[in-house]
């Protein structure tokens, strides 16, 4: 008789939990795709519908729209997907006229399989590869070296009249979570060469629903909502193509005259869609009023493609909280709920700047649909507001000195002179500007002053209401120009909206002509007030929208704040709060001011010098300032050691405007979670909730490094106040202590070419790394001496330590540093480089105000950080938080030099005494950051030593030069060369993701092949994480399917340039191996890091490796034990069985004889 030995289960088990996701249990879904080349119109209507302008009358649009010789207009020859019925591909299933060159929707439940059919008819080779769903090698339709070939390859590249069975799954793992909504949007494209297979306009639109949401129709309709869109913003770059050769010769009417790297050319070609329409051209976008409505919005581009879609008139719901903006970024994935209100024609337009002004708007109806609107039971204050346009000579720097460093202003050299110093060709610091003002009355005389308003700055008053309260605003316009006052956040008729556009109504939008008054009427009804997951306060915006961009460069914009019921004292001031601030983070572009040609008038400006430095001229009048301040200029925020302030924080400007707003000295809670850092965006509305404990002066700036070097800081001032006594006492218990040495390294950002080589199949000189990678024709190539942090084992900095294992990945970073709430971390460091360096933490509290010390070259200095309760956790964050260190001697430089490491802060008690976290099997942290070069220390001594061999052909300020040095890493490698990112299937991971940088360093990461949970007091689900220069989120993952995959930033640029990487998931098989030689090789660090000296997880729990085998043995012995006891179990039920059967013959035997007995008688 077999016996089973001990394991035989294990492996059994091991052997299906891999089938596992194919073990579903909802329905098959077949789509049929085909991919097909057509002819695409952005502008059908042949017009701009949102003006309700021909296009000779619109110079903007008809730059875009119009074809000339040397001009391709607004027809395009695209490639898109199609759906069919069945396999013969003839019958084509027709679909929304609003999708635009959108592919088909795809849609499923958990536990379905979707089947694509799918078949090429284009003239290249395509893919499509999904997000958010379960696939294995052969179906994720991605081509880059992976290891795999035969037939797992056939997915990666359908050549022409090819085809290739997709199969994914919506396993448990990729559900939408109980926080989630009904359905999750994702979306499917080509991956041959994603940035411009996608570009050619192969993409569409995918849904995971929740069980029981999609009803069986076909194509299946959601159930729980009335109707449901989904829409793409994006700035379709047709220079990116795969046919722009082929649209130049069919559209152009003089071929030969295109310079296809004339950037002029290249704008024209850059369409700023929805859906792929631009200037309101998308069709058919109707709903019903009371009914509830999703959006489900993705992007997807390059770094211009910072998108906020804002939908007038309307309110909605995205995870739990209340806005009337999305922000979106290349493939980034929101769903939005909506119950629209108020029928009428509204607008959706992006609201950065030049997205708006190119193009970026559409047209939705909201209709009666013969439902009488509900009463809207306001019984609430009725809130009366004066406000005044007035213009006025605006000093961006009153104080005459940089207020964080005393350097005048016009000091050559000190940075701030570019924008200060007044000349022949320069307007200096002093503008014609218009604010909106406060007044008393309707009379218009008397000012309101309130002195802790100073701080407001260029912003107009700070208007108040609460759920239930109307707000009524008399504007008097007494400036030279027609203004208005457009709001977010509240609730009017189309009467009250001031908004330009065509909305099919004789009012076009209320705005006040010059020296005239208008009245808005705005409420607050329960659906446009903070939801029940938002704080007691929403921070929101007002401008004014006649005509948006330059309304607001000229200085028409102000905060608005919409409360709870009861959240606001009888002065209007937020209760439970002792400082509340508002701050507009903007580059005021002067030269789009109403006001320019005055100031340049008044500046008295000779017009030969501005036309031979028209650019420098520009940059001079780009102000970087908050609530229009530059350089530490903003009246002083003041406020004491443990009050509870709140900072109301806005964005507004354009593409260029991402801010990472940065309260040095102190942490703050963004919805119940701690960052040093707020992010901003145009018409992005932030409330920071901050209690300081670190007294002193400290700045607050943006991380961007050319907004800060621009002026945009201000100061804020901690005080220890007599009788002030804050309500916490801090005991630091454990000390932790690391050994650091900045030393000199020369660093290879890709020493391997062969895989950047193979993912193109492509020569060096045609590969797109070549920029970056080649040292020659006056290129530096891939090599260059930078400045890296290195732990040692002691104080004496003889013995590094040994980077194996889990450290592998770190690459340029410095050591993971760790700590809990409660400890005390010292960080020794040495300074081995050839200048001077300092370590400098964010999120902790250093024991000296300001910047550290610096370390001169050769000296040891001793940082010490305590770990206070604000540096941990908030209450809606994951277990541990991520910060970031780095040397600020000169923050900028520094960086780009090397200098730069992760610090994550955990609970107290997650920790284990090793450093690895408890409840975590794995940790990775990785820095996305393009590495200037230019901007490093290091830099000229790089030219000298790369660079000699072309000696002479080096031009430091030349574009390709330039460009060439910007390293698009992570972790410091380019084009998979990172190593180590290596987990087993069932382990929990988590990943700490960082960005530093500049405006250009936004970053959408995707994991191929994996879903994680981004906890935000609840856990959602998603597949690429967002980030921004000053950012660090912490996702968590539980990987489960085995294979090598990709990582990489999902922006074009980002993808061609290197910014990419794999990572492993090894099988649950392979693990069992390396248990058994737990001894050998990298597996006795890499589960000593991770589970212990010695020890292996199992079930969850920490075993000792000697005492496995007797747990088998158990484990066997109990499987066998229970199974003789089932045995025995039914052996008893089966004879009980058989002898109820034998009694049921008995009687029936009986009962036969004795009728037979009777028949005889």
């Amino acid at each position: 008789m077999w016996a089973m030995k001990p394991g035989h289960l294990f492996w059994a088990l091991l052997f299906l939990q891999p089938l596992w996701p194919r073990l579903t249990d909802g329905a098959t879904r077949v789509y049929y795709l085909g991919i097909l080349d057509v002819q695409w119109n952005y502008a059908p209507k042949g017009r701009n519908v949102i003006m309700n302008q021909p296009l000779d009358n619109d110079t903007v649009a008809s730059s875009f729209l119009k074809s000339d010789k040397n001009r391709i207009g607004s027809s395009y020859k695209k490639t898109i997907y199609k759906e069919y019925r069945d396999s013969s591909y003839v019958d084509e299933i027709a679909q929304p006229t609003w999708l635009g060159f959108l592919g088909p929707v795809l849609q499923a439940e958990v536990g379905d399989v979707i089947l694509i059919h799918l078949k090429n008819f284009a003239t290249r080779p395509y893919t499509i590869h999904p997000h958010g769903v379960f696939y294995e090698k052969d179906s994720e339709g991605s081509l880059y070296p992976d290891g795999s070939s035969g037939q797992l390859k056939a997915d990666d590249f359908v050549p022409p009249g090819g085809s290739h069975i997709y199969n994914w799954t919506i396993p448990e793992g990729h559900a939408p979570t109980d926080a989630d909504p009904a359905c999750l949007t994702w979306i499917y494209h080509s991956h041959v060469d994603a940035p411009r297979d996608i570009a050619t306009g192969l993409i569409g639109p995918l849904i995971t629903c929740k069980r029981g949401t999609l009803d069986g129709n076909s194509p299946p309709q959601r159930k729980d909502v009335d109707s449901y869109f989904f829409l793409l913003f994006s700035v379709v770059d047709e220079n990116l193509s795969w046919h722009i050769d082929e649209n130049i010769v069919t559209y152009c009417s003089d071929p030969a005259s295109v310079d296809k790297e004339d950037e002029a050319f290249q704008e024209s070609n850059r369409m700023h869609a929805i859906n792929g329409f631009v200037f309101g051209n998308l069709p058919d976008l109707s709903m019903c009023a009371q009914k509830r409505v999703a959006w489900h919005l993705f992007g997807m581009g390059n770094e211009v493609d910072v998108h906020t879609a804002f939908f007038h008139g309307q309110i909605l719901t995205i995870r739990g909280h209340r806005t009337d903006v999305a922000h979106i970024f290349p493939a980034t994935f929101v769903t939005a709920e909506m119950v629209p209100q108020e029928p009428g024609t509204w607008l959706i337009s992006c609201q950065v700047n030049s997205h708006l002004r190119d193009g970026m708007q559409a047209l939705y109806q909201v209709k009666s649909c013969s439902m009488t609107p509900p009463m809207n039971q306001l019984t609430g204050k009725v809130r009366q507001y004066f406000i005044e346009a007035r213009e006025i000579l605006w000093d961006y720097g009153p104080m005459g000195h940089d207020g964080s460093t005393g350097k005048n202003l016009k000091e050559p050299g000190s940075g701030s002179d570019k924008f200060f110093q007044k000349s022949s060709s320069r307007i200096g610091g002093t503008y014609w500007k218009v604010r909106y003002e406060a007044f008393q009355d309707e009379t218009f005389q008397e000012k309101v002053q309130i002195e802790e308003n100073t701080h407001l700055g260029i912003l107009g008053p700070v208007i108040r209401a609460e759920v239930g309260d109307t707000i009524q605003v008399i504007f008097y316009n007494r400036a030279s120009q027609p203004f208005s006052i457009q709001p977010h956040g509240v609730f009017y008729e189309k009467d009250y909206e001031g908004t330009v556009y065509n909305n099919g109504s004789s009012n076009l939008g209320l705005v006040a002509k010059p020296f005239e008054k208008v009245t808005y009427r705005w409420t607050v009804p329960s659906h446009a007030g903070p939801a029940a997951q938002d704080p007691a306060c929403l921070t929101w915006m007002y401008f004014s929208a006649a005509d948006p961009i330059r309304d607001t460069n000229s200085g028409l914009v102000g905060p608005l704040l919409v409360c709870k019921a009861g959240a606001l004292n009888a002065d209007g001031k937020q209760k439970g709060v002792d400082k509340e601030f508002f701050l507009l983070f903007t580059v005021l572009d002067e030269n789009k001011s109403w006001y320019s040609n005055a100031n340049q008038a008044t500046a008295m400006l000779d017009s030969r010098l501005l036309s031979e430095d028209v650019k420098g001229f520009q940059d001079s009048n780009r102000m970087h300032a908050i609530n229009g301040f530059l350089f530490s200029n903003l009246p002083r925020l003041d406020m004491c050691k443990g009050d509870t302030v709140a900072w109301h924080l806005l964005g507004l400007g354009t593409e260029t405007d991402v801010h990472g707003v940065v309260f040095q000295g102190n942490t703050v809670q963004l919805q119940g979670m701690r960052k040093s850092a707020a992010m901003l965006f145009p018409h992005t509305f932030v409330m920071a909730i901050m209690q300081p404990e670190n007294p002193g002066i400290f700045e607050i700036y943006c991380q961007a490094g050319s907004h800060r070097e621009s002026g945009m800081k201000a100061i804020y001032n901690v005080s220890q106040c007599p009788g002030h006594q804050p309500d916490y006492h801090h005991r630091y218990q454990a000390a932790r202590i690391y050994y650091i040495m900045a030393e000199e390294v020369e660093w290879d950002y890709c020493p391997d070419r062969s895989w950047e080589l193979e993912w193109h199949n492509q020569s060096e000189k045609d590969s797109y790394g070549h920029i970056f990678l080649s040292n020659q024709d006056g290129l530096l190539g891939s090599r260059y001496k930078k400045a890296v942090f290195r732990e040692y084992t002691d104080g004496t900095f003889k013995i590094p330590r040994p980077r194996t294992g889990p450290e592998e990945h770190l690459g340029i970073l410095g050591p993971l540093l760790r700590g809990e709430v409660g400890d005390i971390l010292t960080v020794v460091f040495k300074n081995n480089a050839s200048r001077p360096y300092s370590v400098h933490a964010h999120g902790v509290v250093e024991s000296s105000t300001g910047w550290p010390l610096a370390a001169d070259p050769g000296e040891v200095l001793t940082y010490q950080w305590n770990i206070p309760e604000r540096s941990g956790p908030g209450p809606n964050d994951s277990a541990c938080v991520s910060w970031i260190y780095y040397s600020a001697v000169d923050p900028i430089k520094d960086m780009y030099s090397g200098l730069v490491g992760p610090l994550t802060i955990c609970r107290k008690g997650i920790l284990e005494p090793y450093g690895g976290r408890s409840d975590m099997d794995r940790e990775f942290a990785l820095l996305f950051l393009i590495f200037d070069e230019n901007q490093s220390w290091y830099l000229e001594e790089n030219v000298a030593t790369h660079g000699a061999q072309e000696r002479g052909r080096v031009n430091l300020q030349n574009e390709t030069f330039l460009e060439s040095n910007k390293m698009h890493a992570i972790n410091g490698k380019l084009y998979s060369n990172l190593r180590g990112l290596t987990m087993y299937q069932g382990e929990r991971v988590a990943w700490y993701m960082l960005a530093m940088g500049q405006d250009i360093d936004l970053h959408t990461i995707h994991f191929h092949a994996e879903s994680f949970l981004y906890r935000n007091g609840e856990s959602y689900r998603a597949d690429v994480v967002d980030l921004f220069p000053g950012t660090f989120e912490v996702v968590e993952m539980v990987a489960s399917n085995p294979g090598t995959w990709l990582m990489h930033c999902h922006v074009s640029d980002h993808v061609h340039a290197g910014m990419e990487t794999l990572f492993t998931v090894l099988s649950q098989r392979e693990h069992v191996s390396t248990i058994t030689t737990i001894t050998k090789e990298i597996g006795k660090a890499s589960i000593l890091r991770n589970i212990g000296e010695g020890n292996v997880r199992v079930l969850g729990m920490r075993i000792p490796v000697k005492n496995i085998e007797i747990l088998a043995s158990l484990l066997i012995a109990m499987s066998i034990i229970l199974l003789l006891i089932a045995l025995a179990l039914g052996g008893v039920i089966w004879y009980q069985y058989r002898q109820r059967k034998l009694r049921r013959n008995r009687r029936s035997i009986l009962d036969d004889s004795f009728k037979l007995l009777s028949l005889k008688q």
